[in-house]
Protein backbone atom coordinates (compact mmCIF):
# COMPACT_ATOMS: atom_id res chain seq x y z
CA UNK A 1 0.00 0.00 0.00
CA UNK A 2 1.38 3.40 -0.98
CA UNK A 3 1.78 5.81 1.90
CA UNK A 4 0.05 9.18 1.65
CA UNK A 5 2.41 11.91 0.51
CA UNK A 6 2.04 15.15 2.41
CA UNK A 7 3.68 18.57 2.52
CA UNK A 8 3.48 20.93 5.49
CA UNK A 9 3.90 24.67 4.87
CA UNK A 10 5.17 26.89 7.66
CA UNK A 11 5.69 30.67 7.66
CA UNK A 12 4.48 31.26 4.09
CA UNK A 13 3.16 34.82 4.04
CA UNK A 14 2.36 35.25 0.35
CA UNK A 15 -1.15 33.88 -0.25
CA UNK A 16 -0.58 33.66 -4.02
CA UNK A 17 2.55 31.57 -3.62
CA UNK A 18 0.86 29.30 -1.09
CA UNK A 19 -2.23 28.82 -3.27
CA UNK A 20 -0.12 28.02 -6.35
CA UNK A 21 2.04 25.57 -4.38
CA UNK A 22 -0.98 23.75 -2.93
CA UNK A 23 -2.70 23.58 -6.32
CA UNK A 24 0.45 22.15 -7.94
CA UNK A 25 0.89 19.53 -5.22
CA UNK A 26 -2.79 18.54 -5.28
CA UNK A 27 -2.46 17.85 -9.03
CA UNK A 28 0.33 15.41 -8.11
CA UNK A 29 -1.92 13.71 -5.54
CA UNK A 30 -0.07 15.18 -2.56
CA UNK A 31 -1.96 16.37 0.53
CA UNK A 32 -1.01 19.77 1.95
CA UNK A 33 -1.38 21.42 5.32
CA UNK A 34 -0.72 25.05 6.22
CA UNK A 35 0.63 25.38 9.74
CA UNK A 36 -0.18 28.26 12.10
CA UNK A 37 2.62 30.45 13.49
CA UNK A 38 2.54 28.70 16.87
CA UNK A 39 3.06 25.23 15.32
CA UNK A 40 6.76 25.38 16.30
CA UNK A 41 5.79 23.97 19.72
CA UNK A 42 4.45 20.72 18.27
CA UNK A 43 6.26 17.53 17.33
CA UNK A 44 6.54 16.94 13.59
CA UNK A 45 4.65 13.64 14.02
CA UNK A 46 1.70 15.45 15.60
CA UNK A 47 1.64 18.06 12.81
CA UNK A 48 1.55 15.26 10.23
CA UNK A 49 -1.37 13.58 12.00
CA UNK A 50 0.63 10.45 12.88
CA UNK A 51 -0.84 8.09 15.46
CA UNK A 52 0.35 8.29 19.05
CA UNK A 53 1.26 11.99 19.15
CA UNK A 54 -0.35 14.38 21.61
CA UNK A 55 -0.51 18.18 21.40
CA UNK A 56 2.26 20.03 23.24
CA UNK A 57 1.63 21.65 26.58
CA UNK A 58 1.82 25.41 26.03
CA UNK A 59 4.20 27.40 28.23
CA UNK A 60 3.54 31.13 28.34
CA UNK A 61 7.22 32.03 28.67
CA UNK A 62 8.15 30.17 25.48
CA UNK A 63 8.73 32.22 22.38
CA UNK A 64 10.26 31.35 19.04
CA UNK A 65 10.34 33.25 15.77
CA UNK A 66 11.54 31.65 12.56
CA UNK A 67 11.36 34.17 9.72
CA UNK A 68 11.91 31.72 6.85
CA UNK A 69 9.45 29.71 4.78
CA UNK A 70 9.63 25.99 5.53
CA UNK A 71 8.39 22.92 3.66
CA UNK A 72 8.28 19.54 5.41
CA UNK A 73 7.82 16.64 2.98
CA UNK A 74 6.47 13.26 4.10
CA UNK A 75 6.82 10.07 2.02
CA UNK A 76 8.42 11.97 -0.87
CA UNK A 77 11.91 10.75 -1.76
CA UNK A 78 14.43 10.19 -4.54
CA UNK A 79 13.03 10.61 -8.08
CA UNK A 80 9.62 11.58 -6.72
CA UNK A 81 11.22 14.39 -4.71
CA UNK A 82 12.95 15.66 -7.86
CA UNK A 83 9.64 15.48 -9.73
CA UNK A 84 7.80 17.43 -7.02
CA UNK A 85 10.45 20.15 -6.78
CA UNK A 86 10.54 20.51 -10.58
CA UNK A 87 6.73 20.83 -10.69
CA UNK A 88 6.87 23.61 -8.09
CA UNK A 89 9.60 25.37 -10.06
CA UNK A 90 7.64 25.07 -13.33
CA UNK A 91 4.62 26.56 -11.56
CA UNK A 92 6.75 29.67 -10.97
CA UNK A 93 7.18 29.29 -7.24
CA UNK A 94 10.18 31.02 -5.69
CA UNK A 95 12.91 28.75 -4.33
CA UNK A 96 12.29 27.61 -0.74
CA UNK A 97 15.63 27.28 1.06
CA UNK A 98 14.35 25.44 4.11
CA UNK A 99 13.00 22.02 3.13
CA UNK A 100 13.10 18.81 5.13
CA UNK A 101 12.13 15.24 4.32
CA UNK A 102 10.55 13.44 7.28
CA UNK A 103 12.79 10.72 8.75
CA UNK A 104 12.28 8.24 11.62
CA UNK A 105 14.39 10.64 13.72
CA UNK A 106 13.05 14.11 12.93
CA UNK A 107 9.42 12.97 13.17
CA UNK A 108 10.07 12.89 16.95
CA UNK A 109 11.41 16.46 17.02
CA UNK A 110 9.46 19.64 17.56
CA UNK A 111 9.09 21.86 14.52
CA UNK A 112 11.28 24.36 16.38
CA UNK A 113 14.14 21.86 16.61
CA UNK A 114 13.74 20.97 12.93
CA UNK A 115 13.86 24.66 11.94
CA UNK A 116 16.90 25.34 14.14
CA UNK A 117 18.71 22.30 12.74
CA UNK A 118 17.99 23.34 9.15
CA UNK A 119 19.22 26.86 9.89
CA UNK A 120 22.49 25.51 11.37
CA UNK A 121 23.00 23.19 8.40
CA UNK A 122 22.21 25.96 5.93
CA UNK A 123 24.69 28.24 7.70
CA UNK A 124 27.38 25.56 7.53
CA UNK A 125 26.75 25.03 3.81
CA UNK A 126 26.90 28.72 2.92
CA UNK A 127 30.14 29.52 4.80
CA UNK A 128 33.09 29.98 2.53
Amino acid sequence: MKRQEQVLFYQFRDEGTLTAACKTLHKLGIATKILPAEAWREKVGYLLGAKGYQPAKVKDDDNFVFPHEVMVLQNIRNKRLDEVLQALQKAGLPHVRFKAVVTPFNILWTLRRLCETMQKEHGALTKE
